[in-house]
């Protein structure tokens, strides 16, 4: 994992936050026995404070991998919530299901494997919030789709825009030139970046957290998606 803070910093955020639970630190070293890549513990309780504010009902992630991102939200989501994770990798998603029932959660969470872009498409808004996390040149369309099913109101967060498979220095590159990136990663960062800075009836904040998330909260001026309908 691209460090973004120092030490000094890394070692307060460790001091200074609970432990995460038993499953989440056998999930964490999961990722690391088979160098899949997590947004590690600072990231993932951001994600579970975001979740708790905004009172989320539902969650779409693109990409889940096996459910390290969804253990730290669904466990906030109300009884009738949902939480829908999505990967290419069918096997990916049953580690995530066989790590989730463990969790203490009352929520449901729902594996779809395939192309997050497709199935997206199966759901009706609206989601409380949107986590992607998914190939890096697929960000701007993943926006798209998510802005079409975000409740009013509702977050929009996506990692690794700062490090991972990107450095920061390239995607500022990218960004202030308006595209000429070196590789696919970059270039789909870089004009996710641009997008969410220049969206109308959003406001995002850059997070250097963990591998730097953008975090783009839905105004008044998002237009709501339609109700989800019986049927």
């Amino acid at each position: 994992m691209g460090r973004l803070l120092d030490t000094d910093i890394t070692a307060l955020l460790t001091a200074g936050h609970a432990e995460p639970s038993p499953l989440l630190a056998e999930m964490a070293a999961h990722g690391e026995d088979r160098s899949f890549p997590t947004v590690g513990p600072d990231v993932g309780r951001f994600l579970r404070v975001l979740a708790t504010l905004s009172d989320a009902e539902r969650v779409f992630e693109f990409g889940s991998g096996f459910g390290y991102s969804a253990a730290w939200m669904l466990p906030v989501l109300p009884a009738d919530g949902e939480l829908v994770l999505t990967d290419h990798d069918s096997d990916r998603l049953a580690d995530a299901r066989s790590f989730l029932d463990r969790a203490d959660a009352d929520a449901t969470a729902v594996f779809e494997a395939g192309d997050a872009l497709d199935t997206v498409t199966d759901y009706e808004g609206p989601f409380d919030v949107v986590f992607i996390d998914h190939d890096k040149a697929r960000y701007p369309a993943a926006f798209e789709h998510a802005v079409d099913v975000l409740a009013p109101g509702g977050l929009i967060v996506a990692d690794n825009v700062m490090a991972g498979p990107v450095t920061a220095p390239a995607v500022t590159d990218a960004v202030r030139d308006g595209g000429g990136a070196a590789d696919d990663a970059t270039a789909g960062v870089a004009a996710y970046v641009r997008r969410v800075r220049d969206a109308s009836g959003f406001e995002t904040a850059l997070v250097p957290l963990g591998e730097g998330i953008a975090v783009s909260a839905a105004t008044d001026d998002t237009e709501p998606p339609s109700e989800p309908t019986d049927g």
